[in-house]
């Protein structure tokens, strides 16, 4: 091993089949299929010094990952043989990416190393593991992937877009007894992962810990409107009209923070970022069947007027009856700063005798 490679961080060198495993951790597997990768991209911007060194301190023993790990292509079908025999114990199956079930449902068009599919290693896998999981939403829903026609008959772990059925089918339970967890997200949040493992490290995730779509409720639980910063050009329903205005954009630019379940906006990408603090609306990358919303992402489809996406937990009439009244009155900072692509009028000071 170079120099380099030897000082580069890294997993410990992993055990290659009966050389055993570390008793008193979680032994997790991790595979790639249908997809970009770009959740694993995520996963390495973890807020913390070290991934590896954080998922051993949390009980994570990572056997083999395709884009991290260093072992040659007969070392880590060693390493899967082995936990699909039941010689090396597999604690946590993680998958990223879609399953590509085509052609005819051969799984043809995703062979592995060995000359099998894809699909049947997962589904043999899947058969053993304790926990199952799917990274990301083409692996829980079928994502990108398995938008527009689908050629290669792409579709989820255990759901196919909003459906229970996908590759496993709704009836599936892992060993340690949970349907697959999913982790939703295009791509994840760094630490919707980490936090998720530490729970099954420490026994602590349950079903009742997962939401309707079984996502981990330690993020499905907030809707990405919670905490945006254009929450006050939302309740005056002062909206932008082009991508640079400052207001919010859900009336006009296609943003659905509001029916949206993920906590973007309270937990930010490096500590400082989210979608809309970019400047661009919420797709709903955390929903199944968001690939394909039927308008451009960047239009907000209206009848008469009113957006279709209104608050998942408001009333129509409620919404129309509150903006035409917020409308009214709406502050002429916050009209003319919503469509500016900087602050034109900065809050009035004002003597307010507070103690």
């Amino acid at each position: 091993m170079s120099e380099v490679s030897r000082n580069a961080p890294h997993p410990n060198p992993l055990p290659l089949a009966g050389e055993g495993t570390n008793a008193e951790g979680l032994n997790l597997l991790w595979l790639q299929s249908g997809g970009c990768g770009g959740c694993t991209l995520s996963l390495l911007n973890a807020d913390c010094r070290n991934l590896f060194d954080t998922l051993q301190g949390i009980g994570i023993n990572l056997l083999w990952h395709p884009t991290l790990s260093e072992q040659s292509a007969d070392e880590a079908r060693a390493i899967i043989e082995s936990c699909a025999s039941g010689e090396t114990r597999l604690d946590i199956l993680c998958l990223e990416g879609a399953v590509l079930k085509g052609p005819f449902g051969s799984g043809g068009f995703h062979k592995t190393t060995g000359n099998a599919s894809m699909m049947e290693l997962i589904t043999q896998l899947s058969k053993v593991a304790r926990h199952t999981l799917a990274v990301g939403s083409c692996a829980a829903f079928g994502g990108i992937t398995a938008g527009g026609s689908n050629p290669t008959d792409a579709c989820g772990l255990q759901y196919d877009g909003d459906s229970q059925g996908g590759l496993l089918g709704e009836d599936y339970r892992a060993a340690g007894g949970l349907p697959v967890v999913n982790i939703a997200g295009c791509p994840i949040h760094p630490h919707w992962v980490v936090e998720t493992l530490a729970s099954l490290a420490a026994g602590e995730l349950r079903e009742e810990h997962l939401d309707v779509f079984r996502r981990p409720r330690i993020y499905a639980d907030h809707l990405v409107h919670h905490g945006c910063t254009r929450n006050e050009f939302y309740e005056f329903k002062a909206s932008a009209h082009k991508p640079s205005d400052l207001g919010c954009l859900m009336e006009n630019m296609g943003c659905k923070g509001t029916q949206v379940h993920a906590d973007c906006n309270i937990r930010l990408w490096n500590g400082e970022g989210s979608c809309l603090r970019g400047g661009y609306a919420c797709i709903a990358c955390t929903e199944p069947g968001f690939e394909e919303p039927g308008h451009p992402f960047g239009v907000t489809p209206k009848v008469a007027g009113i957006p279709i996406g209104l608050p998942t937990d408001m009333p129509k009439a409620w919404f129309v009856a509150l903006a035409s009244l917020s409308k009214s009155a709406t502050p002429k900072r916050v009209k003319e700063n919503a469509v500016a692509d900087h602050q034109v009028i900065t809050p009035a000071c004002k003597r307010t005798r507070l103690k």
